[in-house]
């Protein structure tokens, strides 16, 4: 039987506890609760970033990614003092803006951070217009020139975008956008652009919600940017093998058919440090002119 240990960290003068810090967490990749608390270390400044100001999902696997994992919306018990709450709907979300906060979640083997699309307090403005790009193949060698398809349309367009890995087998394209339109019209937006993808390319896309109903297309879900509704955060970790995290890309890696799994725990500090975070190298876009043009064209 192993054994339980158990030790405490000081981060910005708050004493946090850390339990079974040898516990393999991704065992494929040697990935211990002490080593991935040192990864969310170094991911803090990006993750942290994407998170405030959102509500926050986690997904939480006590036993490893091969255990049994649970989605917790509610804050934990007992909340340190440390940690911020937003409430929405009776639910009382934690608020991760700080790097204490994130720590906690990690000793509680909170492997994934799913940001919500509203943001707090301001739920009617959201400040970027998301297309997920979504396999209903569990491989899926196609999924890079599906995204790139994609990025072509809204460069044709004149839209600047982002495209990133869930960090699972999906890419979404991310349009930064002024908060001057509602969920409801930026949905018009992406329905104009799922479906003009489909009609183009039907034997790659489909705007079918269900999935029985798809075959071996690739869904384009612009029925997910909505309030209420969350997205894999930039730069969580994600429950897989390889310890993959959703990364912003270059236009030109998807071009080049990168794997999203080469993006990882191991290897993202490293980008990170000679890239930074490309979604800050895309400024705020007013669409509301190709929203006007795109609703009178029917």
């Amino acid at each position: 039987m192993p054994v339980k240990t158990k030790g405490t960290v000081n981060i910005g003068g708050h004493d946090i506890s850390i339990s079974n810090p040898e516990k393999l967490l991704w065992p494929e990749a040697g990935i211990t609760k002490l080593v991935y608390l040192e990864k969310l270390a170094v991911l803090a400044p990006y993750l942290l970033k994407h998170c405030q100001g959102r509500y926050l999902t986690t997904i939480r696997y006590p036993n490893g990614i091969h255990g049994k994992s649970f989605y917790q919306k509610n804050c934990p018990e007992p909340v340190p003092p440390y940690v911020r709450i937003a409430e929405q709907g009776g639910i009382q979300y934690v608020h991760l803006d700080s790097l204490p906060t994130l720590i906690w979640l990690g000793n509680l083997a909170c492997l994934e951070f799913h940001a919500s699309f509203d943001r707090i307090g301001q739920p009617e403005q959201p400040t970027e217009w998301i297309l997920d790009i979504d396999p209903s193949l569990d491989e899926e060698p196609r999924i890079m020139r599906a995204a790139w398809l994609a990025g072509e349309l809204l460069r044709s367009l004149g839209l600047q975008s982002v495209p990133k890995t869930s960090g699972a087998t999906g890419v979404q394209i991310i349009v930064p956008v002024e908060p001057d339109l509602t969920f409801d019209e930026l949905r018009l937006f992406g329905q104009f652009i799922g479906e003009y993808l489909a009609r183009a390319h039907p034997e790659l896309f489909t705007v079918e919600r269900l999935k029985k109903n798809r075959g071996a297309l690739i869904y384009l879900d612009y029925l997910q940017h909505y309030q209420g509704k969350t997205l894999s955060a930039p730069y969580t970790p994600r429950a897989r093998q390889a310890a993959s995290v959703s990364t912003p890309l270059y236009w030109e890696e998807v071009r080049e058919g990168v794997h999203p799994a080469d993006y990882n725990l191991h290897t993202i500090g490293e980008r990170l440090a000679k890239h930074g975070d490309l979604l800050d190298r895309v400024p705020a876009q007013n669409i509301r002119a190709l929203l006007d043009f795109i609703t009178r064209k029917g």
